[in-house]
Parts: structure tokens; C-alpha cells; sequence
């Protein structure tokens, strides 16, 4: 093609480039070669070790009749690296309350150790057992006052003689809500269909704990960010149990 009047010539930059995405990378195959080229020269190490370390993860907790599964998957990445493969996501608040974390695996073990550190404050106080609701308040609270700062996403599930099992969802940013099951973590987004087709109030204890078992291993199978082993936390009147069934590596 050439010009109608005395300018210079369009060059093929500025023939095929439309106005509205200049400067967008899609439309720049020469800044997307510069940086394929850069990755394939970096080692792993550079890529994903300097990454935080995150808890990208399936996770849940279900009532049943009479108590608690807390279920959760066992991997932990710094990026596409898989920094450990058998940690535990499930955390103790008192003697029968338990979190689930995902997120930043800092930002949720920092929290964990704050509201046990309060709750033990308030038992010695009260002389009483912890309510349920009490830590999840506290969790929610830690999380809606450090906003900004934080990255997390938290579950709190437990047994209290005032109000049997319960679950709470922490969500990012701090919300606090009472659920008969409730998920979380990258994975969660795979297992919806299946929890809401499968869930039934009132289950059993055997019931409920197949029932996460199922819901992790799918969450598993789909999430890249989740694997390892599922393990779970079964609270009721009689105590706690942990337990664990062997996943996706």
C-alpha cells in the first residue's frame, strides 16, 4: 500500500495495530517472545521460590448430626512449585474448634496463633469452655481489621454444649457466616455442583465423613493447586479424632 499524499509510508506496526490497543502486550508478539524467552532461561528457583508461600487449596467443613468434619487437602506451593506436600491446613483454636486456612499460609498462621492466644486469655478469665461462635467471631475480627494487609480466607468449625456443631465461613475481608457445610480455597470452585447436590442436613457421622472424602478427592483431581492427602477432624461430645485418606500426589 502506499500513501495518497506526502507523509511517509505506514509501516506494518502502525498498519495492523488498532488505536484502542496500543501499548496492550497481546497485540505485541515481540514483548511475548521477550518474555517466553526469558522464562524458558530462568530456573524454577527463580520463578516460584521467591513466590510467598501460599495455601492454594480445597478445604471444608460439614455439620452432622451431633458434631463436625473438618476435611482439607495437604499441599502447600510457592507458585508452580510444590513446596510441601503433606502439611496440615487444619489448625486447633481450643480444645474443640478447629480452622481451616487458605490463602497466604503466613497471613492464616498468624491469625491462628493470635485467636488462640486470646481464647486462652478469655478461658482463664471466664473459667468456662469456649463457645464456637466466640472464636469465629475473633478470626472474623482479626480478619476485617487487618484488610489491607492480609490475604486469607478461614473456616471455623467446632462443638459446643450451648449449640452442637457449627461451622462458620471467614471470607476474605472479614463477612462472618453460619453454614450447615461450607468450602474454600482455589479448589472450592470445582466442587460446588457436587456439594449441593449431595449435601443432606442431618447426616451421619459416617455419612459426613464420605462426604468430604468424595468432595476433596474431586477437588483434588481438577484443582492443580490442591493435592496430597485429605485430612480430616471429627469433634463431637466424645472428643476429637484426626484421620486421613490418601489423595492425589
Amino acid at each position: 500500500l502506499r500513501s495518497s499524499g506526502s507523509g511517509a509510508q505506514p509501516t506494518n506496526a502502525t498498519m495492523f495495530q488498532p488505536a484502542s490497543f496500543t501499548g496492550r502486550e497481546i497485540f505485541d508478539p515481540m514483548s511475548v517472545g521477550q518474555v517466553e524467552s526469558q522464562l524458558r532461561g530462568a530456573s524454577i528457583a527463580d520463578n516460584d521460590l521467591s513466590q510467598p508461600v501460599s495455601l492454594g487449596t480445597s478445604i471444608m467443613a460439614v455439620e452432622f448430626d451431633g458434631g463436625v468434619v473438618c476435611g482439607a487437602d495437604s499441599r502447600t506451593s510457592t507458585g508452580a512449585y510444590i513446596a510441601n506436600r503433606v502439611s496440615d491446613k487444619i489448625t486447633s483454636l481450643d480444645e474443640r474448634i478447629f480452622t481451616m486456612r487458605s490463602g497466604s499460609a503466613a497471613d492464616t498462621q498468624a491469625v491462628s496463633d493470635y485467636v488462640r492466644y486470646f481464647l486462652d486469655m478469655h478461658k482463664n478469665e471466664t473459667q468456662k469452655p469456649t463457645n464456637v461462635k466466640t472464636a469465629a467471631k475473633l478470626v472474623s475480627m482479626m480478619l476485617y481489621e487487618n484488610k489491607q494487609m492480609l490475604m486469607g480466607e478461614m473456616i471455623v468449625a467446632g462443638w459446643d454444649k450451648q449449640n452442637g456443631g457449627q461451622v462458620y465461613k471467614c471470607a476474605m475481608g472479614g463477612s462472618l457466616l453460619r453454614r450447615p457445610y461450607s468450602t474454600g480455597g482455589s479448589g472450592s470452585i470445582f466442587i460446588a455442583a457436587y456439594c449441593e447436590s449431595n449435601f443432606r442436613p442431618g447426616m451421619t457421622r459416617e455419612q459426613a465423613m464420605d462426604f468430604v472424602d468424595k468432595a476433596l478427592m474431586l477437588a483434588m483431581a481438577s484443582d492443580g493447586s490442591s493435592g496430597g492427602s485429605v485430612r480430616k477432624v471429627v469433634i463431637d461430645a466424645s472428643g476429637v479424632e484426626r484421620t486421613y485418606t490418601g489423595g492425589v500426589y
